[in-house]
């Protein structure tokens, strides 16, 4: 194996420091530099850590190829739009990703969201339950169903794709009964279930909200880099911690500004967007993600390290089914309805195909939930083209499985790299 030395702030005082075995490439610091940060991705692309720049790379041929067909695409109006249009399908996505970290799928995310839909439906409307009320009820019963999944799967070793198939078809079922002989039940345009895909933030506000990201974010990574200095752990160097902050505010700036020529910032997108933040950081920075992670690299493994691998898969069908609930809400809040056919089209295939394309593995063990945001973006992106196109939904559904298996095959070479780099470095 051909040694690497890292550079290390603790060394250098008091004379030349002695020599420090060799570590893992991931925990080598990087110089505080254009050059040190190109070999840190260096190191990355050869071990197969492709990280999101394929999908990166995806979305801007994306946006290349449809503006070019039509200047409508990138115009404030269609990515205002395009932002609302991925929440409900997003919001599903991020409970699938938790799922696949494990290793197994849930096919039963699109009745349950529908399910949780004609709940929400049934109480605000024929109920006369107040809005908030059946909105709290709707998640709960996501939530109820997503705990008997996991009791089953992990109590009784029924097969997670058993379990799921035969929710999806029995919450379907209870789906059709709750809506009975109306088949659809609208909801009103002006109540607290509406303002969920209606409301939008005057630019003041969309700002603000840009800023304390930004800062908090920075603030954030400043804290945890200096308590890794503290500890004589490798650690970020302040020029790269504002150089990375710098980078991350492009985006985020030219979102609000974007998104602010139209109506504003819509809270939907917040939401969403809130949904993946909030998961991101429980997967990287508590210890029940990471026991999320080490039951799906090798739930023996885990079990023998003293994980209770069943409560971290009934937890996780439960968040799954909660999150499919969100989306099913978020589907009556768009359409001021919901019917029977609510979840039941292609929104499990959608939710499942912007994971995996977004970087989540289906091996299990690999993914992390901003998969769901840059999945979503792209499926929301190749819709809102062919719309604009006025292409038919057959020609969609092509392309979106020609994206697909193009995703599952570079997650699959990339897998065979990181083996490949592994026995190369033993």
């Amino acid at each position: 194996m051909t040694q690497q030395t890292p550079v290390s702030k603790a060394s250098g005082e008091g004379g030349a420091a002695p020599a420090e075995p060799v570590r893992d490439p991931r925990l080598l610091t990087t110089v505080a530099s254009p050059k040190g940060w190109l070999d840190a991705l260096r190191r990355r692309l050869r071990g197969g850590e492709l990280g999101p720049i394929p999908v990166i790379v995806g979305l801007l041929l994306i946006a290349v190829v449809f503006q070019s067909m039509n200047d409508r695409f990138l115009s404030p109006q269609n990515l205002s739009n395009l932002t609302v249009q991925i929440a409900a399908i997003g919001l599903m996505t991020t409970g699938v990703i938790m799922v696949l970290l494990l290793g197994e799928i849930d096919l039963s995310i699109g009745s349950v969201a529908g399910l949780s839909a004609a709940v929400l439906a049934v109480l605000a409307v024929k109920q006369g339950v107040p809005e908030w009320g059946a909105i709290a009820a709707a998640i709960g019963v996501g939530l109820l169903i997503g705990l008997i999944h996991g009791t089953v799967f992990a109590k009784l070793g029924v097969p997670a794709f058993v379990v799921t198939l035969a929710g999806l078809l029995g919450w379907q079922g209870v789906h059709l009964y709750l809506m009975g002989s109306d088949g659809t039940i609208n909801t009103s345009p002006n109540g607290a279930i509406a303002m969920l895909t209606q409301t939008y933030f005057v630019p003041f506000m969309g700002w603000a909200i840009a800023a304390i990201t930004v800062v908090l974010y920075t603030l954030s990574v400043f804290v945890v880099e200096r308590s890794r200095r503290r500890a004589r752990l490798p650690y970020k160097p302040p020029s790269e911690i504002v150089f990375r902050a710098a980078l991350l505010s492009l985006p985020i700036l030219g979102g609000v500004w974007v998104l602010n020529q139209y109506k504003g910032v819509p809270l939907a997108f917040l939401i969403f967007v809130g949904f993946v933040v909030v998961l991101d950081l429980v997967l990287r920075k508590t210890r029940y993600g990471r026991m999320v992670y080490a039951v799906g690299g090798n739930a023996e493994a885990a079990r023998r390290a003293g994980i209770n691998v069943d409560l971290i898969r009934i937890s996780v069908f439960g968040i799954a089914s909660t999150l499919a609930a969100l989306g099913g809400i978020m589907l009556v809040s768009r359409n001021f309805a919901a019917s029977v056919s609510t979840g039941g089209g292609a929104e499990l295939m959608m939710a499942i195909a912007a994971a995996v394309i977004g970087g989540t593995s289906l091996f299990g063990g690999r993914g992390n939930a901003y998969s769901a945001l840059l999945g979503g973006l792209v499926l929301g992106a190749i819709t809102s083209g062919l719309l604009l196109l006025q292409m038919d939904t057959s020609v969609r559904f092509m392309i979106t499985a020609a994206v697909l298996l193009i995703a599952v095959i570079i997650d699959a070479i990339s897998r065979r790299g990181r083996k490949s780099h592994a026995r190369g470095g033993a």
